[in-house]
């Protein structure tokens, strides 16, 4: 019976009707004539593009959620901060909008299929790590040029230090999930 619904659907979704079948009131694999008997699953396979790239499937939806979650709240603290009080700590507001800035990139580039994109999100999670620890040992060391926090200010302690695990385990994944080399 499942089959028999898969035919009917497939053939009202290209346009096709069988009209004796409709007539008769028959329905069934039979209706569809006997190329689309018992060839349903095949149709439908063949179509679809073989699953290669697993990094947005599984526990990659969960970072990329992660990192667009942080892609938008870092935007929107970032623009309210620079908007409303920029000469207060212009470098912690600069560099807060910078993150917001990666924070976008990893999320899209994570979200998106293929090698570029693959060699983007390596990119950004590289630039988050090292921007979480540059910015978080000179907010602890040089606290005078950070009277502002900012995402990544203390190793991220103000967001419940996820800044400094996120890339630690978004570069975990990426490797996990790296593209086969390319065979020439």
């Amino acid at each position: 019976m499942e089959e028999a619904e898969n035919v009917n659907a497939k053939s009202s979704q290209d346009g096709t009707s069988n009209p004796a079948g409709s007539a008769s009131g028959i329905t069934g694999a039979a209706d569809a004539g006997p190329a689309a008997a018992g060839s349903t699953e095949t149709g439908a396979a063949e179509t679809a593009p073989p699953a290669t790239d697993t990094r947005n499937t599984g526990p990659g939806r969960l970072l990329i959620a992660v990192y667009a979650v942080f892609a938008i709240s870092a935007t929107a603290r970032a623009g309210y901060q620079i908007l409303t009080k920029f000469s207060e700590a212009p470098l912690a507001y600069l560099l807060s909008a910078f993150a917001a800035a990666v924070y976008v990139v990893a999320t899209v580039s994570l979200a998106k299929p293929g090698r570029t994109a693959f060699k983007v999100s390596v990119a950004a999670v590289l630039v988050e790590l090292v921007g979480v620890l540059v910015v978080g040992a000179l907010s602890v060391f040089d606290s005078v040029n950070f009277p502002h926090e900012t995402v990544w200010s203390l190793f991220g302690r103000g967001y419940g230090f996820i800044p400094l695990l996120l890339p630690i385990l978004g570069l975990i994944w990426l490797y996990r999930r790296r593209p086969a080399p390319r065979h020439h």
